[in-house]
């Protein structure tokens, strides 16, 4: 990558980039830098700055006179319409000065501009006849090809709308994406195709390949993204907007000059795009076998080894956010696997812990606290994906918990604009199990209704069972009074399981896996038995302690990691904003 760089370097020669190449490799290394870098090579083009000028070109004020002559004898020979009048330019219109031999000209003095003509919708068909171009055709640099036709005799009635190969045809409707505006150059294969409204074709007299360029670079984008920004209108074009743009002409030799070294620039920076995405690949992909070699370890002394690599490479495997990601999921992984703390041969082993709980279960169900729950299945060994460590035990989740159940139906009647919260899917998380806050319901329940069984409790957990299987929610301290809706899951634990160790385990591959299973044959829905039926891994109460303070330290370190990273980036992108304020 850096021997491109340099020959990049090397070949844009002016003062203006020569403030760029000081920290280039600095911001190349930008989030956004090769972007960046494209529309300074634009912008330098559009200005004259990019190649230099030759006083024995035509200038462009001669060029001019040749299209006015061209357009005259076209509209005299009936093959294009005349155009109206363009505004003359004022001075305050000018944003910058150009180069000796250039001129500023309004686009439809330099090019025949039309727009499509509202063909109806039954006029359409997707089998034969003449092309249409119509708004969904309308590209960011190359035309979007679509099966859309007009009957073979409009080619003679609507001749007026017929476009030609190299035609540039720009959508009128929302004609911009953040990275550019939808113009496209006209293919040979569109060639004589009908232009349907909301989309316009500019034909230039001269050279389209400029144009195409002038009208790509960031320079355009802004006019219009600031006009409709300032408006408040929507992003629609009119046809003035198009023909009264401003456009620098240079000489035609000197475009002929700009656009091969666009082109040859532009592939450069092709070049190093593709590097850089084949170095993050590759960074992605050792840092994927590293976790995997580590989540597959067969004994401690393997384990260690892998760890080991790790943080050997943290710097360079941790520079990115898929990796910080992917140590996130890793990490949780690790610990439902008895791997991320050492075990104590004084816990009270899992086992025992299941026979308290089952004893305090009878004393609930005799109380008449809990009903009592259905005999759970055997696991069955294809349902253990790994080997537990001696003191913990595979177990389901009803063996551990108090309730499982979802809320009721026709809430609608008891919505309120105070009251209390009530928890929908829209307020689980995928991921995590934070309880997203941003659109909260409010209902007022009568107190003896049936809604009242899924009143909420602090450590209740949420579950969505259906469309988005798997998303969750954790109720904190001091929530108040809530309830949730018939697509949610309460999953309540038994009151010496409640803690964080199994909302954790819940956002784990292992549990994932299971949220993905095939569900009994319904697409996007878990029924509540399968939450009950959910095979997980229980280690010692006081190792569940243990692994979730592990938990909290690891990912508070992957917050940094992520701040470290935003940091870098922020610096980078300040660095070469610096520097293209400067260009």
């Amino acid at each position: 990558m850096l021997d491109l760089q340099s020959q990049l370097k090397m070949t844009i020669n002016t003062d203006a980039v020569a403030l760029l190449e000081k920290n280039f490799d600095v911001a190349f290394a930008a989030p956004d830098g090769i972007k960046k870098l494209r529309e300074l090579i634009l912008s330098l083009a559009m200005q004259g700055k990019l190649v230099p000028q030759d006083e024995a070109d035509q200038p462009a004020r001669e060029l001019l006179k040749e299209i006015a002559a061209e357009k005259g004898r076209l509209v005299k020979d009936g093959k294009i319409k005349a155009s109206k009048p363009l505004p003359e330019i004022k001075p305050d219109e000018v944003p910058y000065d150009l180069p000796k031999g250039w001129e500023w000209v309004r686009l439809g003095t330099y090019c025949y501009i039309f727009s499509g003509n509202a063909f109806k919708s039954e006029d359409f068909n997707s089998i034969d006849g003449i092309k249409a171009i119509k708004i969904t055709n309308a590209g960011v640099g190359e035309l979007i090809e679509t099966s859309d036709f007009l009957p073979e005799r409009f080619s003679i009635e609507y001749s007026d709308y017929q476009v030609r190969e190299n035609d540039l045809i720009l959508a009128l409707t929302r004609p911009y994406i953040s990275s550019g505006l939808k113009i496209s150059i006209c293919p040979s294969s569109y060639h004589g195709s009908l232009l349907n409204q909301r989309v316009a074709s500019i034909r230039p007299f001269q050279f389209f390949n400029f144009i195409f360029l002038f009208l790509s670079s960031p320079h355009v984008l802004s006019i219009y993204q600031k006009r409709f920004r300032d408006s408040g209108l929507q992003p629609n074009l009119k046809m003035s907007d198009v023909t009264d743009l401003l456009a620098p002409i240079p000489p035609l030799a000197e475009q002929r000059r700009i656009v091969a070294k666009i082109d040859e620039l532009m592939a450069r920076c092709d070049e190093l795009e593709r590097l850089k995405a084949e170095r993050d690949r590759k960074q992605i992909t050792v840092h994927k076998a590293a976790l995997n070699r580590l989540l597959t370890a067969k004994d401690h002394s393997d384990f260690q080894t892998s760890w080991h690599f790790i943080t050997q490479h943290f710097s360079e495997l941790y520079s990115v956010k898929e990796n910080v990601a992917e140590l996130r999921k890793a990490i949780l992984q690790i610990a439902v696997m008895g791997k991320l703390v050492p075990q104590d041969p004084n816990d009270q082993p899992a086992s025992e812990l299941l026979k308290e709980i089952e004893k305090e279960k009878k004393d609930l169900i005799k109380e008449g606290k809990i009903k009592v729950s259905k005999p759970l299945s055997e696991i069955k060994p294809d349902e253990v994906p790994y080997k537990l460590p001696k003191s913990w035990k595979w177990c389901r989740v009803w063996d551990i918990a108090q309730l499982i159940t979802s809320g009721s139906r026709d809430w609608a009647k008891y919505y309120s604009d105070d009251g209390a919260i009530f928890v929908t899917m829209g307020n689980l998380s995928r991921g995590n199990y934070n309880l997203r806050m941003e659109n909260m319901r409010y209902v007022k329940p009568p107190k003896d209704g049936e809604g009242a069984r899924t009143k909420l409790e602090e450590n209740d957990l949420l579950i969505s069972i259906t469309g988005d299987v798997g998303n969750l929610g954790l109720i904190p301290k001091e929530f108040g009074d809530a309830y949730i809706n018939q697509h949610t899951c309460l999953l309540r634990f038994m009151p010496i399981c409640r803690n964080r160790y199994f909302p954790e385990l819940m956002r784990t591959s292992l549990a994932k896996s299971q949220f993905d299973a095939p569900q009994r044959g319904i697409k996007n829905s878990f029924r509540l038995g399968d939450v009950g039926e959910m095979t997980i891994p229980l280690p010692p109460l006081a190792e569940q302690h243990r692994i979730v303070a592990k938990i909290d330290r690891l990912m508070t370190l992957c917050d940094e990691l992520e701040k470290q990273i935003d940091a870098a980036e922020s610096k980078q992108t300040n660095l070469l904003n610096s520097m293209m304020a400067k260009v």
